[in-house]
């Protein structure tokens, strides 16, 4: 029997593949099996497996520091490097960054910054934070509480009203017109939804409004044009501030450098990173506040003596480096503009599916998509629970295709940003090979309604 505790899993399903190693944008399993991987790990693995510019980074870094911490006014050079690197990339004027361990804890350390600030300028009553339907934003108490996908909530009897959690309306068409509605009046009613949730709750006692640009395990959910532009129109006239999760849609993964450019949001007050930003060779992650923001905290730091907050390992050093270097990487080597051509191409490539009976909707920007399973082609009925989708996935992984069924039955995609056009190729071979067992699935089993 197993001793670990395998994260966002079934404890019934355990140990069903055991990768031993990897090379570029593929992995083998214990039994030398070998898979495209089309998930870039969880989003993450940018540059792919076995880079060895990385590799020897981790090497040269641990050679010269392996840890230092940066409490109480100690601090290492390359951390420094990192931040102004950042800084210079990231869409926000002057920028101010803090480091940790993973997307949730970043997510954690602005709900305490967003606190800490308002209590800084004399307005504690800020301190709502309005978040989506089907949204994610991590798994700890408090970043779980901001994600609205039912399987981490569940039973966790998280305290979200205590957090002062708001909901608003999922930005996805698909599922959320109502009738003949159009895209632009959908925008319109949600937005309007958000705007008088708003002036019920009190907009003094909100702080700020958070979205990934395009969402990721929530279903790959790309909100109509101009939805951003309208819902800061609305953060504005309520001195709101906008907090973008660019976790999965930063550094290069939807066709340009951030999310918040593809999506035209104007430069947000908050970002948070991690995965691409080490391409998941080392543990990191960045929480980006506006300059003035951390300017008002400064006395209040010192009158308590330290601001109170940070992990032993924001900083590290080697993740530090290895993210410095991932960076150098993107740039030098020109990636984002390489993933936005190949990442056109697999867009084309998964609209080809738009046709098949079981595919209800195909959606994406850049190296990010998913397809939707459906039901009822005609109507959009969707599949109860998540089994379809599930089966499909394993017919991928059957196939040599590591990809992930999100959302209930929607397949999403998001490979390393250095995949090719023949290995998008590869990939969709496999995706119609595993579409159409599936659709042999759901007769058998009387499944389509």
């Amino acid at each position: 029997m197993t001793h670990l505790i395998y994260p966002t899993t079934n404890f019934k399903a355990i140990e069903q593949i055991t990768i031993e190693r990897g090379e570029g944008c593929y992995v083998w399993d214990k039994e030398g099996n070998k898979y495209l991987e089309g998930l870039a790990g969880l989003w993450c693995t940018a540059l792919g497996y076995g880079n060895q510019e990385l590799i020897d980074t981790t090497t040269e870094q641990m050679s010269k520091l392996t840890f230092s911490h940066m409490f109480g006014g100690k601090t290492h050079q390359v951390a420094i490097d990192l931040a102004d690197k950042l800084a210079e990339m990231i869409p926000m004027d002057d920028a101010v960054l803090s480091f940790g361990n993973s997307g949730s804890d970043a997510n954690d350390t602005h709900i305490k910054l967003l606190r800490y600030y308002h209590n800084a300028i004399g307005k504690p009553e800020r301190r709502k934070i309005i978040a989506r339907e089907r949204s994610y934003h991590g798994v700890t108490v408090a970043a779980a509480s901001l994600t609205g996908l039912p399987v981490t909530q569940n039973h966790f009897d998280l305290p979200v009203d205590a957090l002062g959690i708001l909901r608003t309306d999922h930005p996805h068409y698909y599922r959320g017109k109502q009738r003949q509605e159009s895209e632009t009046e959908f925008v319109d009613r949600i937005v309007d939804n958000l705007e008088s949730m708003i002036i019920r709750e009190g907009p003094d006692t909100i702080a700020a409004f958070i979205a990934e640009p395009i969402t990721g395990a929530s279903g790959v959910i790309v909100p109509p044009q101009g939805y951003y532009q309208k819902v800061q129109a609305v953060l504005n006239k309520y001195d709101i501030m906008f907090w973008a999760d660019e976790v999965i849609t930063g550094f290069g993964r939807t066709g340009n450098d951030f999310g918040c450019t593809t999506m035209g949001i104007d430069s947000p007050d908050m970002m948070t990173f991690a995965k691409q930003l080490s391409s998941a060779y080392m543990p990191i992650s960045a929480s980006a506040i506006r300059r003035d923001v951390y300017d008002a905290m400064i006395d209040q730091t010192a009158s308590a003596g330290a601001f109170g907050h940070g992990y032993t390992y924001s900083g590290h050093p080697v993740a530090c480096a290895v993210a410095l270097k991932t960076q150098q990487i993107f740039q030098r080597d020109q990636i984002f503009d390489k993933a936005a051509v190949t990442g056109e191409y697999l867009q084309k490539r998964l609209t080809e599916f738009a046709d098949h009976p079981l595919v209800g909707e195909v959606r994406g920007r850049g190296l990010l998509g998913a397809i939707e399973l459906v039901a009822n082609k005609q109507t959009g009925e969707p599949f109860v629970g998540g089994a379809v989708g599930g089966y499909a996935q394993k017919m991928a992984q059957d196939n040599g295709l590591l990809i992930r069924a999100v959302a209930g039955s929607s397949l999403g995609f998001c490979p390393p940003l250095i995949i090719s056009n023949d290995q998008i190729d590869e990939m969709m071979a496999i995706v119609a090979v595993a579409l159409d067992a599936t659709l042999q699935h759901c007769h058998r089993e009387n499944l389509l309604a």
